[in-house]
């Protein structure tokens, strides 16, 4: 893997997987539709010499097309609002592949658990039954549909599925970004979901690795993959050791089926949040034993490390100014 383009580099999974690149020294184009955003990207990560910018939009494949001139592997980052998910997330999907199999490239999409349903307490290896009894979980497993589809004869493409995340890049598009970004600041903070059933989580920089890992093997492409995390870990937990690392003492308000919907009417993605509550109350959790079989250990920061260094992180950047990438 030599070069790369990150498509949504800008969002949680889309800057860790950046970062990791760099870190690499492997070329990379960050592709994405606020000329911000980019600029804010670059000017956090410590080797911008390898790192290009390119602002576009992921919904034109022209323009991923013209970014992606030259790129080894495309990383398909680039998500949709929650609520517009039903609308808009095949469409994405289906610019990205066009340019994709333009350019005969390898792809590397981003996915998440929602077409697997509900199992209660299951630890489901790639070959589980993707039985969605949600509409997101639905419209994600038609995703995987079209992904797979064998009108894309050039591009060759894996998918990479990842649990609720957080860390450093993790923004308000994830569960948890706002919990400890609130936390961070020093302010009340809602936390979404059941806080007393433990979960899987995993920290971002240790799947931007997996990631990054499974991307330079040829003969990963063609299948689902799954990116655990480093065990399980209630609400309460995770609150006990982001205000230890924060200094807060602030309060953290669960939300369940009725704030939610009541916050809803005035933010329509909280309201369609409603429907994935179930994984709160009945977690999945991924099995990582084919990972380890075929490419080897999985990195597992621990939960007390990665949620301090988070918060931490968080409060750093909050205090300072951006700075110009060159």
């Amino acid at each position: 893997m030599k070069n790369a383009i990150v498509v949504g580099a800008t969002g949680g999974t889309g800057a860790a997987i950046t970062e990791e690149l760099v870190k690499r020294g492997v070329r990379t184009v960050a592709f994405g539709r606020s000329a911000k955003k980019l600029e804010q990207l670059c000017a956090n990560l410590s080797r911008p010499d390898c790192l290009t910018v390119a602002e576009g939009d992921a919904f034109r494949p022209e323009e991923i097309a013209a970014a992606a001139e030259g790129a080894d592997i495309l990383f398909h980052c680039a998500n949709v609002p929650y609520h517009e998910m039903v609308s808009r997330l095949i469409p994405l999907g289906e610019s990205v592949m066009e340019a994709a199999d333009r350019l005969s490239l390898k792809v590397v999409a981003i996915d998440g658990i929602y077409p697997y349903g509900r199992r209660r307490m299951v630890r489901a290896t790639e070959e589980h039954p993707k039985q969605p009894h949600t509409r997101k979980g639905q419209i994600r497993l038609a995703y995987e549909k079209m992904l797979f589809d064998d009108r894309w004869s050039r591009a060759r493409i894996m998918i990479v599925r990842l649990p609720d995340y957080y860390g450093p890049t993790a923004n308000e598009a994830s569960y948890l970004g706002s919990t400890l970004e609130a936390i961070a600041a020093g302010k009340t903070a809602f936390f979404i979901g059941n806080m007393r059933v433990p979960r899987e989580f995993v920290y971002l920089p240790d799947a931007a690795f997996m990631i990054a890992e499974l991307a330079s093997r040829d003969d990963a492409y063609g299948e689902n993959w799954h990116i655990p995390g480093a065990g399980l870990i209630s609400g309460r937990e995770i609150v006990r050791i982001a205000r230890q690392a924060g200094g807060s003492a602030k309060p953290v308000i669960p939300l369940g089926k009725v704030g939610l919907s009541l916050l809803g009417m005035g933010l329509p993605v909280m309201k369609e949040v409603v429907e994935m509550l179930y994984l709160t109350e009945e977690p999945l959790v991924l099995s990582g034993d084919k990972y380890a079989r075929r490419i080897g250990p999985a990195p597992a920061t621990s939960f007390e490390e990665g949620i301090s260094i988070t918060v931490r992180a968080l409060q750093h950047r909050n205090g300072r100014g951006l700075s110009d990438c060159n």
